[in-house]
Order: structure tokens, then sequence, then C-alpha cells
């Protein structure tokens, strides 16, 4: 299985630096960072740790849940997944991340709103981000759409 890379270049201090994250292995951009607006409740044009942690889990549940969905005898037609991080405080000193929720409504062929729901709960706990992710409490919103 490959490795891929990101990489960060930071200028400055905490408060007053800022940098770029590169997502190296596909090429596909890079984008600004800071601690402040990380901090702020308006990115202000910027990324974050949290942002790109957000992507990271949201499409890869995307990935296992219609793989589960297919093994449960499901055919997923579409998935709609938001994946929320939350940064806060660490009452052991620093920041650290208080809790994801991820939410997902389903256009599935051949599945219940039970299968699609126990499909779903398996995601959230067999989805190799998740699994990075065990130290955060991760909660789940799934429904399936008409």
């Amino acid at each position: 299985m490959p490795t891929r890379t990101a990489r960060t270049a930071w200028n400055g201090g905490l408060q007053d630096g800022s940098g770029q994250v590169e997502l190296s292995s596909s090429k596909v951009g890079t984008y600004d960072v800071s601690f402040p607006k990380r901090a702020a409740d308006e990115a202000g044009g910027t990324t974050s740790p949290e942002e790109l942690v957000a992507a990271a889990h949201s499409s890869c549940y995307a990935m296992q849940l219609s793989a589960f969905i297919a093994e449960a005898g499901g055919t997923p037609q579409a998935l709609d997944v938001k994946a929320d991080v939350s940064l806060g405080e660490d009452p052991a000193g620093g920041f650290k991340l208080t809790g994801i929720t991820l939410t997902v409504r389903g256009e599935v062929e051949g599945l219940d709103e039970d299968g699609f729901k126990a499909a779903a709960d398996k995601a959230k706990e067999q989805c190799p981000i998740s699994k990075a992710l065990t130290g955060v409490e991760i909660t789940l919103d799934a429904a399936l759409e008409s």
C-alpha cells in the first residue's frame, strides 16, 4: 500500500507566524495555515489541521461505508458525508481534538433504515481514519433519504 505525503513550511512564531501546507503526493494544492485563524470562529481563507482531518475522515468514511453497504447486499446511489472536527483546550495543557461528528445521508437501494444504520455504525468503527483517531470521541448521525 502507498504512503502519502504532505509538507508544511512555517515562518515565525505561533501567534505572528504563518505557513503553507502542501498536498505533496497528489499535487492538488498548497493551502495557507495560521494559528490565530485556526483558533478563530472564522477561517478567513486558511485551512487548519482540524479541517484537513475532517476532509480525511469524511472521505475515508464514505469509502468504507460504500463497501459495507455492498457487503450487506445494498447498492449505494449517493452518500453525503460531513465530518465536524472540534478543537478545544486540553485540561493537561495546550489543545486537543474534543470531538468528531460524522453526519451521513444516503440514497441506497436494497437496504432498509436498520440495515443502513448497521453499515454506517460498522464503517464508523472500521474506517482507517476512525481507527487512527481512537483518542477522540466520534459520534454518528446516519439516515436514509427518500
